[in-house]
């Protein structure tokens, strides 16, 4: 039996930290799930999980690239607050000015400009690194203050409130979802991208002479896919909304209230991570600039000797980590509703964090998209289910420092082992 087992996973071929981090994270779920009496595991703390992680998920993707090119940027949590207020002050103290209150384009223009700062700031970083040789620690760090700084200067300190009715759509929420049928939907078309994507996989290392797995593995994996895929939405679909908010979500479309029950579905940002994700993965494997991002950060100087601009590539890297900053503070000040001070305080950490636990290399050269998504879900789940059972606050950042530490010294050990 044992053997037959061995001889499963090997023809599966999964990679070995990917399936150390998903046992981690059954691990910590069946724990919380035990010292909470059950309510960790159930669709609605899973659903407000889902919304939680997504901020941080979707810069994580981003300083995937940037540690894989040896950089770090410390500044996110702080430029997601400054352009968080700078989203907050335009759609709620400036746009209804020449638009009037509940414009249907004001969240439209409000993400544009929001994304379009972003992208123009991490690019300013990235040249001062890439062009004027400062070290990405001490820009960053230096991020890090102005921009909390900025924050503040925005609306001398105020909080901005309430942000548009439409934008709010994109934080979660009771509002903030596809509802059933349009979930059951998207879970279909997920599944079927990602069967395609495994076959494409196949037939382009076949079309390269390349080793295969057995045929019975692929359908096994696309199996796994499929279920986990059409799980998420099945647990998703089984939170009812409450009755006050179906009684609000009718009584604005002006219909009568439906007998049967109401259920949440798919939070918008979780479809936003997805999409995220999948541009990101792909930016990755399929174009010039994701295989000069890995060279670079592989070697280089012979990056540079082969004709990568490295200067250039940094510039471009920081300003798609700008642009993914933006899109996490439309996400995080969505969800509140309105934008304080504090919106994003520490989420640099958060973000470094879940992409040095998903298996980015410190040394750069080595990181995976997937792997960062899995170290934010980690890392809300920690934080969260210590909260759940009462843990308090000082004792949360211990645990998720020594976490930190611990999962950098086992990827070193994984690399020595490997000979990575």
């Amino acid at each position: 039996m044992a053997d037959l087992l061995k001889k499963f996973f090997k023809g599966l071929e999964l990679d070995s930290r990917m399936l150390g981090m998903i046992g981690a994270l059954l691990l910590l779920w069946i724990s919380f799930n035990f010292f909470t009496d059950g309510r960790f595991l159930t669709p609605r703390n899973l659903f407000n999980l889902s919304v939680q992680t997504a901020s941080v998920a979707v810069m994580a993707t981003g300083m995937v690239f940037v540690i894989v090119t040896r950089h770090i940027d410390l500044s996110v949590g702080s430029l997601l607050g400054f352009l968080g207020m700078l989203m907050g002050a335009l759609q709620v103290h400036i746009l209804p000015q020449y638009l009037g209150f509940g414009h249907p384009t004001i969240w439209i223009i409000t993400v544009i400009f929001g994304i379009g700062i972003g992208v123009l700031i991490g690019a300013a970083q990235g040249w001062v690194i890439g062009f004027l040789a400062v070290p990405s620690f001490i820009v960053t760090l230096g991020g890090f203050l102005i921009y909390r700084g900025a924050a503040w200067w925005v609306t001398t300190g105020q909080t901005v409130a309430p942000l548009d009715v439409t934008y709010k759509l994109l934080g979660g929420g009771a509002e903030g979802t596809l509802g059933a049928d349009i979930s059951w939907l998207a879970g279909a078309a997920a599944s079927i991208i990602a069967v395609v994507l495994m076959i494409q996989s196949r037939r382009q290392k076949q079309s390269h002479g390349f080793s295969l797995k057995p045929i019975w593995a692929e359908y096994t994996l696309g199996a796994i896919a499929v279920a986990m895929i059409m799980g998420f939405v099945t647990v998703m679909n089984s939170y009812p909304l409450s009755k006050g908010a179906v009684k609000r979500i009718f009584d604005a479309r002006s219909e009568e209230i439906p007998q049967f029950a109401v259920v949440h579905g798919v939070a918008i940002p979780v479809l936003i991570v997805v999409i995220v994700a999948i541009v990101m993965t792909l930016v990755a494997k399929k174009t010039r600039f994701g295989r000069y991002i890995f060279a670079t950060g592989g070697n280089p100087e012979a990056a540079e000797l082969s004709g990568v601009d490295t200067k250039m590539l940094t510039v471009k890297v920081f300003a798609l980590m700008g642009g993914l900053t933006a899109i996490a503070a439309v996400i995080a000040s969505a969800r509140l509703g309105s934008v304080g001070n504090d919106l994003g305080t520490l989420d640099e950490l958060r973000v470094i964090a879940a992409a040095v636990i998903g298996g980015t290399a410190l040394s750069g050269g080595f990181g995976t998209i997937y792997g960062a998504l899995l170290g934010a879900l980690i890392m809300q789940s920690l934080q969260s289910g210590m909260a759940m059972v009462g843990v308090d606050a000082p004792l949360q950042s211990i645990v998720v420092g020594l976490v930190l530490v611990l999962a950098v010294y086992l990827d070193i050990a994984y690399r020595r082992r490997a000979g990575k």
